[in-house]
């Protein structure tokens, strides 16, 4: 057995699009079931997203405390962010999230982990990535609004956030994954046996 997954697509026989919002739509699809049976499936549609481990020479991890109104919490999280052009770098856009929610700039840049966030309800496909080398960013720091507006930010021991994982007090994925896989990596091989910050991601083509 070849322990990785693999792209399939079964037959979609009808598609609609009952809702169509600003960076995200709702689809409907009637898939054709191995037994010949046909399944309503509904799904988000999503651009992808980008998320980053900053970690300074410290080992704290750089993070941000936002609020997400569908849980109803305050979330603590790393920096993160919508691909917002088709086929946009997963890098720059990483670097460009980094630079906007935390005014920060990385010399050393890894893929941490790909993942899908809700692949049984949504198609956001997310790439996570780990900086080093950090330091402040030049010129005028990025306007915000909205939740982003009282957003909070702090440096944390990653084993601090390791602990937080596991005892159930920290709950946002890209954090809860990054965390797990730069243990998981330095538990293993060491940090430098995470892929390029360039590596292929098939989830989301991009040209380099």
């Amino acid at each position: 057995m070849e322990l990785q997954d693999t792209p399939e697509e079964w037959r979609v026989v009808a598609t609609t699009t009952p809702f169509q919002g600003k960076k995200t739509s709702v689809r409907t699809d009637d898939v054709v079931m191995p037994d010949g049976t046909v399944a309503r499936r509904d799904y988000q549609v999503h651009p992808g997203s980008v998320a980053v481990l900053a970690l300074d020479d410290q080992d704290r991890v750089l993070l941000l405390k936002q609020y997400r109104h569908p849980v109803r919490q305050k979330l603590w999280e790393i920096p993160a962010g919508l691909l917002d052009v088709p086929g946009e770098n997963p890098l720059h856009a990483a670097q460009r999230e980094l630079y906007e929610e935390a005014h920060v700039k990385a010399e050393e840049w890894r893929v941490l982990a790909d993942v899908y966030t809700t692949p049984g309800g949504c198609d956001e496909a997310v790439r996570i990535f780990l900086a080093r080398g950090l330091s402040e960013a030049e010129g005028r720091r990025y306007e915000v609004s909205d939740e982003e507006a009282d957003m909070e930010l702090a440096r944390v021991p990653l084993g601090e956030l390791v602990r937080g994982v596991l005892a159930g007090e920290l709950h946002n994925n890209c954090l809860v994954v990054g965390v797990l896989s730069l243990a998981a990596a330095r538990a293993g091989g060491g940090e430098g046996e995470l892929r390029a910050a360039d590596a292929e991601w098939p989830a989301r083509p991009f040209e380099a």
